[in-house]
């Protein structure tokens, strides 16, 4: 690898700009990375792509792409022995070839959740991340969202004592980019994996796998209640789809403690307040978000400064809980969890 992290990014939709975005603010901020090439098969150019849809604001003005390369297929960046790292951005059903193709090309990989809707397949990527030499770790952005990182730090550090319950909003809207994809749940997998996804990854990350599952709801909405024997009493993640698109995206989580609650909502200027007792304090959080968090944990672990990223074994045991709550929102029954 030369002196600079080259990148190349499979997909130029909306996580494959929100990508782009995210390197190009670490190269500003002084790591080592060039945004060298991007591929997609529906541009002739860059100035094509769509900036005006997404669910979430991923960053003011628009995207320096000057001296970014376009080619049309993947094959084009996976074969580039310029390129060091790739981010795979494309639909949910073709991640999992993609990656292992690339990690057998000898790239780095950070590849955009869900990894895949079948478990078995996110565990085949996980034994091929495994077998190789290449970092390949699942693009879990809330893991990474600056006041999600202080909200893990006071649950693990009992900053507030222990966690009685926690309890996280994620509702919106379907997507209306790649409208048809998103539809058809057989492919993108619904809220279910490809919305609600990021609060199952967290609490597991906060409190470990539960024993059980109970959820109830369909593929445009559904909540979760996570039954642990030790840890918190209550644990529930409500997620939806089928809001009207003018009602906006809410995403907000309440963790409560033995001496404060937590208090997250994105819609607020302070994101993140912790209330003890009489006093409300804002908690300051920096203005980088979970993209540009998981951007430069990949490139942390790939430059030798950390080797504390999310691994693909993550993403893996996640996926099996997912099922789990697929399983008992068909049943309509509690379903134990195997680790």
């Amino acid at each position: 690898m030369s002196d600079q992290v080259r990148v190349g990014i499979i997909g130029f939709g909306f996580m494959g700009r929100t990508h782009a975005r995210a390197y190009l603010n670490a190269a500003r901020d002084g790591y080592p990375v060039t945004l060298a090439t991007i591929a997609d098969h529906s541009l002739v150019s860059l100035d094509e792509a769509d900036t005006s849809v997404g669910n979430l604001e991923t960053g003011e003005g628009a995207l320096d792409l000057a001296g970014v390369g376009l080619v049309h297929s993947a094959e084009a960046i996976i074969d580039d022995p310029e390129v060091d790292l790739i981010s795979v951005c494309t639909h949910t059903d073709t991640h999992v070839d993609l990656a292992i193709r690339a990690i057998q090309a000898g790239k780095h990989v950070l590849v955009e959740k869900p990894i895949a809707i079948d478990p078995q397949e996110v565990q085949r990527l996980a034994d091929a991340a495994r077998s190789g030499d290449r970092v390949c770790m699942p693009a879990m952005c809330m893991r990474y969202w600056p006041a999600w990182v202080k909200i893990l730090e006071m649950i693990t550090q009992e900053q507030y004592g222990r966690v009685r319950s926690a309890e996280f909003h994620r509702l919106g809207s379907r997507p209306t980019w790649a409208a048809d994809f998103y539809a058809d749940e057989a492919r993108s997998g619904g809220a279910l994996y490809d919305l609600h996804i990021h609060d199952t990854d967290f609490i597991v990350h906060c409190f470990g796998m539960p024993n059980a599952v109970t959820t109830s709801g369909d593929g445009l909405h559904l909540s979760s209640i996570y039954h642990y024997d030790t840890g918190p009493v209550h644990v529930l993640a409500h997620g939806a789809w089928d809001h009207q698109p003018s009602v906006g995206f809410r995403m907000r989580c309440t963790i409560v403690c033995e001496q404060a609650t937590i208090d997250f909502d994105i819609s607020r200027d302070h994101q993140l307040i912790v209330h003890s007792g009489d006093e409300s304090t804002p908690i300051d959080v920096g203005e980088l978000s979970g993209y540009d968090g998981e951007v430069r944990a990949i490139l942390n672990q790939i430059l030798g400064r950390d080797e504390n990223s999310t691994s693909m074994d993550d993403a893996a045991m996640v996926a099996r809980l997912i099922e789990c709550e697929r399983r008992s929102m068909r049943s309509g029954t509690t379903e134990s969890v195997c680790a």
